[in-house]
């Protein structure tokens, strides 16, 4: 994984509440088991209408919309365990999510491919929501050292949790094993100091 400890862009504004991962990335696109591709796929039933042409009000068509942040609606990620839905996140090019409440597989699912989610609370998503609509080049600044999201320009700010474990793994660009072998020293001191 990459590392990531701060994170400056402007935001795509999908104000949706409920967003399951069958919406994310449809079930009859997870026949691959590579992580790359799925992008292209992303909330593909709501990109384009039934009958194939591009849905221009949805979000993520409407070209004033960019960057590397996703402000969702309320409980983003539920439904099914499929980890799938962080693979189309990633790969479109998110590299964070904001919401007010994530589901807790999606949010283990993400934090284990990159993907941060940042929980903020309803008053400040709102504020967001607001502030991006009125501007959509607004820009969000999030500090994952500090656990801190603010809206550029403002005085506007809200800290958010992460487990330190991941936050560890994210600061430094780990996934499970290589945090594993970063770790090799202490672990074989522990079994040294430890042995019978």
């Amino acid at each position: 994984m990459k590392k990531f400890t701060t994170l400056q862009s402007s935001a795509v504004l999908l104000v949706n509440e409920n967003i399951d991962t069958d919406q994310i990335i449809p079930a009859r696109f997870l026949k691959a088991t590579d992580r790359e591709g799925f992008g292209m796929n992303l909330f593909r039933d709501w990109k384009f209408h039934k009958n194939g042409e591009i849905n221009e009000e949805f979000a993520l068509n409407d070209p004033s919309y960019s960057g590397s942040i996703l402000v969702a609606g309320n409980n983003f990620g539920c439904g099914s365990s499929r980890e799938h839905a962080a693979w189309a996140l990633s790969d479109y090019g998110f590299k964070v999510i904001v919401s007010s409440f994530f589901a807790d597989i999606f949010k283990g699912n993400a934090l284990n491919n990159g993907l941060l989610p940042v929980q903020v609370s309803e008053v400040f998503l709102k504020t967001l929501f607001q502030k991006i609509k009125d501007n959509p080049k607004t820009e969000i600044e999030i500090h994952l050292i500090n656990q801190n999201i603010s809206i550029k320009g403002t005085a506007l700010s809200e800290n958010f949790e992460i487990d330190p474990y991941k936050k560890t793994c994210l600061v430094n660009g780990y996934d499970d094993i290589d945090f594993l072998v970063a770790s090799i020293n202490k672990i074989e001191a522990f079994e040294t100091k430890h042995q019978y």
